[in-house]
């Protein structure tokens, strides 16, 4: 005979919203010795102590090492905002740049640093995209 299972219950409520977040790239060249210099376990530490911080594989964008993205909060990505690629966060100015950033709310809740801008780009595939889907001029 099998043991009883328990009576299933309702999930438990969420206390709070998914927060903004950032995810750090630490693979193949992000985060390794090719950019000399850089203390990609301090940067990786100051984030995290910080900011939610998810660590990942390689992003595919080795040319802009060290890539950070900026994830909004679920309440901005249901509202439309969109993550913020950044590239070549190799100076610990930007670093705390990001942190006052996504505490402040992240995309779609507070505006995007100007020092920031420097290192937005568009990951080559959501380029790619955009100039599939541009109309034929």
């Amino acid at each position: 005979m099998l043991p009883s299972r328990p009576a299933p219950t309702e999930p438990p409520a969420p206390t709070a919203a998914a927060p903004s977040r950032v995810v750090v790239c630490r693979d193949c060249c992000c985060g390794t010795p090719k950019v000399t210099g850089v203390d990609h376990a301090q940067q990786t530490a100051r984030l995290a102590a910080k900011v939610p911080v998810r660590v990942s594989d390689c992003l595919d964008v080795c040319e802009h090492a060290n890539v950070i993205v900026v994830q909004p909060s679920a309440a901005a990505r249901a509202a439309g905002a969109r993550p913020v690629w950044l590239g070549l966060v190799n100076d610990p100015d930007a670093t705390e740049d990001i942190i006052t950033w996504v505490r402040a709310g992240g995309p779609g809740v507070a505006p995007c640093p100007d020092v920031l801008d420097l290192y937005t780009f568009t990951p080559p595939r959501r380029a790619a995209d955009a100039k599939r889907l541009k109309p034929e001029q």
